[in-house]
């Protein structure tokens, strides 16, 4: 089975890894924009072979699209004389206007999903042969692909060992908004505010286990951030939204020092632990 992957980066790499590690059944074929990114992808045998014209992707029986959600949408529309059997995949962070932007014509041929894995580093280097094990892969509009498809894409993703969630794709970007998508926002407010103030060496000197976890995503891409941000926008603010409330009442029970007050609402934030 010829299997293309659409973009050489941590999430195409990874997959190219985890599928040489599933099965011999597969040949990868890998496209790639960036030149360094397709030497990269070889020399680290993310895939088996990197070709550098895109009509070649159209023949092969799966093609992923792991590029960022314009770049999707724009890709999607060069796709409409793929073979009825073809079955295309998308890893795009937010789903409902990639679903709906998808032609009618291969709207079948589409499975959108999300796996909601990932790590602060970008590019072909920063492939995890483990990044999709044990992962949730979101897997959205399921009702809209074609059967042959999501047997195809269900197997693929058994085979990488993904948990499989199924849901629509708007509820899909309400969530991921909150779970995902906010709190980058926070960790790149997190660490501006840091950096506006602090001294860098006091930064290194003091910065201890908390901040560098939670400051760590804000070494995330911004290219692939700010797309993430804009197709996400409405869900977002009111994600931020919420969460300023939150920062606004903690600020007021110290201002008004409300010590217990302040103490219940700590407690009620460790109540997350018992779901995660």
């Amino acid at each position: 089975m010829k299997i293309g992957i659409v973009g050489l980066g941590l999430m195409g790499g990874s997959l190219g890894l985890a599928l040489k590690k599933a099965s011999t059944k597969y040949i990868l074929i890998g496209y790639d924009h960036n030149d360094s990114h397709k030497k990269e992808a070889l020399q680290l045998n993310l895939v088996d072979q990197v070709i550098d014209d895109f009509s070649t992707i159209k023949s092969c029986d799966v093609i992923v699209l792991t590029i960022p959600v314009d770049a999707i949408i724009a890709t999607a529309q060069k796709l409409t004389d793929v073979d009825k059997q073809c079955t295309i995949i998308d890893f795009g962070s937010s789903k409902e206007k990639i679903s709906n932007a998808i032609p009618l014509v291969i709207r079948q041929n589409f499975v959108t999903a999300h796996p909601m894995t990932g790590t602060e580093n970008f590019g072909p280097k920063a492939a995890i042969e483990a990044l999709y094990t044990n992962k949730t892969m979101v897997i959205c509009d399921i009702e809209k692909s074609g059967e042959h498809q999501r047997e195809i894409a269900l197997q693929l993703f058994e085979d990488i060992e993904s948990k499989l969630v199924f849901m629509n794709a708007k509820e899909h970007d309400r969530h991921a908004a909150f779970i995902s998508h906010m709190p980058h926002a926070v960790a790149y407010a997190l660490a501006n505010s840091v950096m506006k103030q602090e001294n860098p060496k006091s930064i290194l000197a003091l910065a201890g286990g908390g901040f560098t976890s939670m400051s760590r995503i804000a070494k995330s891409s911004p290219n692939m951030w700010e797309d993430i941000f804009r197709q996400n926008r409405e869900n977002l603010l009111e994600s931020i939204t919420a969460f300023n409330a939150e920062m606004q009442l903690c600020q007021r029970l110290i201002e008004d020092e409300k010590w217990e007050e302040l103490h219940q609402w700590m407690s009620e934030a460790n109540r997350l632990h018992e779901i995660l």
